[in-house]
């Protein structure tokens, strides 16, 4: 029940806690029985009313042990029908064995009780010692009101609070007798409820009225110095013996089958492979014997402690562990507020779980803290072990349910109107049409989002009119197991549409929730670029999964289609790519464009850090290189975002190393050094350790009548010859600044090949606006790639929402 609650790790954990308090258990009860017998026959026994046949010893003790063992042994193998007709007569024993000593303390009168000596005492020279049994007697129970602990007798430990509930609390393990037996009832569901609380009633009845019995008409000295004190009080001694035999026998039995029934679970899950293989065997009609002689065995080798209350904390701490864990079960099942969990027991509430946990911990710690935290690192070893093995998925995981829980919690509470800039950082879409071809842009965009958002999109085409059903739903597992090949964390959102530009604009509007939602749009650059195949050269999907060796799911590689082949039809037009971005920003989103990711160093894409990795710089060009003059500066908002953008890269620990270069274009007659000082200055109150380095631009571009703005396209007073010319000398420029060393001005274009030093591996760019006419997209489009090309790695930004943030 707790591994389909909690999941495997914990309930098989769990299961085998409470499997070995079973055994444990049963083992105290044989022991107690043992000490019971010899307590009357044995041949050590003092004082004039043992009855001297029995041999004594720790070989004798083991032996009496074993045969009882035997016999309990052989009634739960031949079956639970035969256990319960056991058990009954039984209870019908303790029953008539209880009513003669309830009767006895109102028929018999005051009498001395002869104590036996104390273990190790000469018997001879010791004058008798007396209890004293005075019947109702308000002085008496007035005396015995007070705590007063004094040594057990029996092993000289000091008792306390802690070891007296230790041993008491041994009589109250059969609370989970029933659900032991589930598998045996004919109506669990009715009959383990309603026989647990008439047991625990009735129990909890019986010891009360005994408590009070006793301590109303014995004192301290026969209740400290005489266990055994019911007979001397008896009208009948021999029912008493009777009622603690089969009390005894009873409680063996129960822990017996129980932990029988226990183990036959774990061995059925298969939660600790081919260890516990024998115990799934079971006869024709069903009783796991194969698991009765297993826990015999165990409870063979427990006997040999000998000790009834050596053992008696060890179990105590065992069952607690376990009561505590079905407390933990159905309090995480109440927390997580799942419908389908619905208790028939009208007094459940969370408050009564969570005081059982806590109750449990408490005791189990003052009880025997070394056996206590002896027991917690037994379950989180063996929780270790089943999570490194791994178990059944189908059973379902209450954390599941929990983190949904607190998730939709926390999202409400997140108020998108109490959003600072301070606070800001990135939360990305990213478009990808075929992942084959994406995987670096894919870990790139991972390192990018800064503990933010991060939504893997893509858009199937079509129309769900014309289809028999939606073809979106069974790609989510290929798209989830490409998330976790990849090591990224990324949410998946696929949608249907007719084009991407429409499919697009559904992600950027509805992905995300609540105060999640996707901020800055990341795709991939649009060129003649043949896509590779990404898939056959990263470690992490050139072998096949483990499942997959194993003939489970097949390999990720097969659930996706080949990249597309040089020359073939697109999904998306130069038109509606450059549309899609445009889109983008009309809905205030950021928007970056990457291109020829796949020629990152492989280090910086990697999880670990890049102290090792070859030095290079990050290149940071925050002015609009297609329009030399008459800009707002290096301070306007996408300028800042391309600093924000690159920074945050640089804290990627796999970035560590880089070189942050930001690069400051000054017009022809600018003086140098005024706008330097006035970057560095900026940089020092946003805490951006970065490289500054001036270099000129825009000669020549001064001249004629001011340009025809739209956005920040501007080439409208040019022709394309002339704007071409732009982009390929801003080109040139940037090209000429990859292959320079820390400190490099601006000289002739040397290329970066034969550059000394290091090398650029990842260049910002400033993003200009799309025109306003869409005939001018392809042109648009033209001129990045003429300013990108042959760049390497670089990153096209564009942002439009304030990303820094100086005063306080």
């Amino acid at each position: 029940m707790i591994s389909r609650t909690l999941g495997p790790e914990v309930g098989g954990s769990i299961g085998l806690m409470f499997y070995l308090a079973n055994v444990c258990g049963c083992a105290v009860s044989l022991l107690g029985l043992v000490e019971s017998v010899l307590d009357v026959f044995g041949a050590d026994v003092t004082g004039s009313s043992g009855i001297r046949v029995l041999p004594q010893g720790y070989g004798w003790n083991l032996l009496y042990g074993s045969l009882l063992l035997g016999l309990v042994g052989g009634v739960c193998t031949l079956g639970a029908g035969l256990y319960a007709r056991a058990s009954f007569l039984t209870f019908l024993l303790v029953s008539g064995s209880l009513a003669s000593v309830l009767i006895s303390f109102v028929a018999v009168g005051p009498r001395d009780i002869q104590l036996a000596p104390r273990p190790g005492t000469n018997g001879s020279s010791v004058p008798p010692r007396y209890g004293h049994f005075t019947g109702f007697n308000s002085s008496t129970l007035k005396d015995n009101l007070g705590a007063g602990y004094a040594e057990d007798y029996t092993t000289g430990a000091m008792m306390t609070f802690a070891s007296v509930f230790a041993v008491l609390f041994n009589g109250c393990t059969g609370i989970m007798a029933g659900a032991n037996m589930s598998g045996e009832l004919k109506d669990p569901s009715r009959a383990i409820p309603l026989g647990t609380i008439i047991a625990v009633a009735y129990t909890f009845f019986i010891y009360i009225l005994l408590f009070f019995l006793s301590s109303f008409t014995c004192d301290r000295t026969l209740l400290q110095e005489d266990y055994g004190f019911f007979r001397g009080i008896s009208l009948w001694p021999p029912l008493v013996l009777i009622g603690i035999y089969a009390t005894a026998l009873s409680a063996s039995m129960s822990s017996l089958i129980g932990a029988s029934r226990i183990l036959h679970a774990l061995a059925q899950d298969d939660l600790f492979g081919v260890i516990l293989a024998p115990a799934k065997v079971v006869s024709g009609g069903g009783n796991p014997w194969g698991a009765v002689l297993y826990s015999w065995g165990l409870v063979q080798l427990v006997l040999l402690a000998g000790k009834l209350n050596t053992l008696a904390a060890v179990v105590t701490v065992f069952y607690l562990v376990a009561y505590a864990a079905v407390d933990l079960s159905c309090l995480s099942l109440e927390w997580a507020s799942a419908p389908n969990f619905r208790p028939t027991f009208s007094l459940f509430s969370w408050h009564t779980c969570l005081l059982g946990v806590a109750s449990c911990l408490l005791m189990m710690f003052l009880i025997s803290p070394g056996a206590a935290g002896g027991s917690l690192l037994l379950m989180g070893l063996l929780s270790a072990l089943l999570t490194a093995r791994g178990g059944p998925s189908s059973w379902g995981y209450v954390s599941q349910a929990l983190l949904f829980h607190q998730v939709r919690k926390y999202l409400l509470r997140l108020d998108v109107r109490k959003e600072h800039v301070k606070f800001w950082r990135p939360q990305l879409l990213l478009l990808v049409g075929n992942p084959r071809g994406a995987l670096p842009l894919l870990r790139l965009a991972n390192q990018l989002k800064k503990g933010g958002l991060y939504v893997l999109g893509h858009v199937t085409l079509g129309d769900l009119d014309s289809l028999p059903s939606d073809p979106v739903q069974p790609q989510y597992g290929a798209w989830l197991s490409l998330v976790d090949r990849a090591q990224v964390k990324a949410f998946v959102d696929l949608t249907l549409s007719p084009s991407v530009r429409q499919g697009a604009q559904h992600l950027l509007r509805i992905s995300g929730l609540g105060g999640m939602k996707p901020n800055t749009l990341v795709l991939g650059f649009y060129d003649d670029a043949p896509p590779q195949d990404h898939f056959l050269t990263d470690p992490a999907f050139s072998e096949p999964a483990e499942g997959a060796r194993e003939g489970g799911s097949p390999a990720l590689s097969t659930l996706f289609p080949p990249p597309r082949a040089p020359g073939s039809p697109r999904a998306l037009s130069p038109q509606d790519y450059v549309a899609t971005v445009a889109d983008a920003l009309k809905m205030n989103k950021n928007v970056v464009l990457a291109r020829a990711c796949g020629a990152l160093p492989p280090e910086r894409l990697s999880r670990g850090s890049g102290s090792s990795a070859q030095l290079h710089h990050v290149d940071v060009w925050p002015l609009n290189l297609l329009r030399p003059r008459g800009g707002p500066g290096y301070v306007d908002v996408c300028g800042l975002f391309l600093l924000q953008m690159a920074t945050i890269l640089s804290m990627v620990p796999a970035w560590h190393s880089a070189r942050l270069r930001i690069f400051l274009c000054l017009g022809p007659r600018e003086a140098p050094g005024a706008a330097e000082g006035r970057l560095r200055a900026l940089l020092s109150q946003l805490r951006i350790r970065a490289e500054v380095q001036e270099v000129v631009w825009g000669e020549g571009a001064e001249t004629g009548e001011p340009e025809e703005e739209e956005g920040d396209f501007v080439n409208g007073g040019r022709g394309d010859e002339e704007a071409e010319a732009l982009a390929c000398s801003a080109n040139g420029l940037v090209r000429a600044q990859q292959g320079r060393g820390t400190g490099g001005g601006p000289g002739g274009p040397e290329g970066r090949d034969g550059a000394e030093g290091p090398t650029t591996a990842l260049t910002f760019l400033y993003l200009p606006r799309p025109p306003a006419d869409p005939a001018r997209y392809p042109r648009y489009l033209a001129l990045l790639e003429i300013l990108s090309r042959d760049l390497g790695p670089t990153l096209l930004v564009h942002g439009v929402t304030p990303v820094t943030c100086t005063d306080l």
